[in-house]
């Protein structure tokens, strides 16, 4: 309970997000360019989609991405409801951009991928429509933040849209299982066997930790760009600030 106190507290978040950065930011991108060039040169073509397959090495990891932060912020919104933690205000509103980013970036690129192989760009099928559902609940997000002027009344709100819209995640997720979809089945999250040789599985998997570790770069910078925009007048910012100017001179 001390660590989750000092979690919420804005000086020391700003301490230890600056100490984690490089700790996120170099495997992220290593892993990133390690796991992409993997998967465009090295894995195999797949016997039956030829090459076309890889755009699986974008489009795993950003669906993945997805239904991730999305199910983070409901968590983040659960804890600012509950014990008005600021930081996890903040995290709902900070994450949702980046969520939706990923989110665009999935259905775009499984729509690049299902023009060759179902030989349409869109159907209304039970995957791609929940992701897309998922798009809009990130905006709305976006759009309930920016139309409050009170930050704290504005991340409240955004917190209850957040937990009420979770439901679509495993919606998300067993949709391929609920209803005959065009959509394949699990290959990577199959427990008993992955349905994909390890030559092709090794580099999704890095490509994947590597898009996670990003996010919780991207996510760490802006959450301390967001709070010190809201705890400017702080005295508590003012010494901060006034340490990393006597740092760099």
């Amino acid at each position: 309970m001390r660590w989750f106190h000092q979690l919420g507290s804005p000086p020391h978040f700003m301490a230890i997000s600056r100490r984690l950065e490089p700790f996120l930011a170099v495997p992220a991108v290593a892993l990133c360019l390690l796991g992409a060039y993997a998967g465009l040169v090295w894995a195999p073509a797949d016997y039956q989609q030829g090459d076309a397959f890889r755009i699986i090495y974008i489009h795993v990891p950003a669906a993945w991405l997805s239904l991730f932060v999305y199910t983070s912020m409901a968590v983040a919104g659960a804890i600012a409801l509950i014990w008005r933690m600021k930081l996890a205000e903040i995290y709902v509103v900070t994450a949702a951009s980046l969520g939706a980013s990923f989110t665009f970036l999935a259905l775009v690129t499984g729509s690049v991928w299902g023009k060759p192989m179902w030989g349409t760009w869109w159907v209304w099928d039970a995957r791609l429509t929940s992701e897309l559902i998922l798009l809009f609940l990130y905006l709305g997000v976006i759009a309930l933040n920016n139309a409050i002027e009170q930050p704290r009344s504005a991340a409240r709100a955004c917190s209850l849209l957040a937990l009420v819209g979770v439901v679509n995640v495993p919606i998300i997720h067993y949709s391929v299982e609920w209803w005959n979809t065009l959509h394949q089945g699990p290959t990577v999250t199959r427990f008993d066997k992955p349905a994909m040789e390890w030559s092709m599985l090794w580099p999704l998997l890095t490509v994947a930790l590597g898009a996670t570790l990003l996010f919780g770069w991207l996510v760490l910078v802006r959450m301390r760009a967001e709070l010190l925009w809201r705890e400017r007048r702080s005295r508590w910012v003012r010494r901060y600030l006034a340490g990393e100017e006597a740092g760099n001179g």
